[in-house]
């Protein structure tokens, strides 16, 4: 932990404990920020629907029913 670290700790532990409370709660959300530009995320991911959906229709894949997958993945637990 730096000099700075240690002095912001110091003085956030003399905050009242709703002030703590919150102040955690705000530096655990900036940890879940996308680091992803969103609407490059959301262009890959239409780029992959796309690709599935070519997989389907050239017949490169074949759909499995819900229960079918059910069972093997049941199988492959036991």
């Amino acid at each position: 932990m730096t000099q700075e670290t240690a002095e912001l700790l110091k003085k956030a532990l003399t905050l009242s404990l709703e002030e703590r409370a919150e102040m955690a709660g705000s530096l655990l959300e900036s940890l879940d920020e996308p680091e992803e530009d969103p609407v490059l995320v959301e262009a890959a991911w239409d780029q992959e629907i796309a690709r599935r959906i070519d997989d389907l229709d050239s017949g490169k894949v074949r759909p499995v029913p819900l229960e079918e997958f059910r069972r093997k993945l049941t199988a492959a637990a036991e």
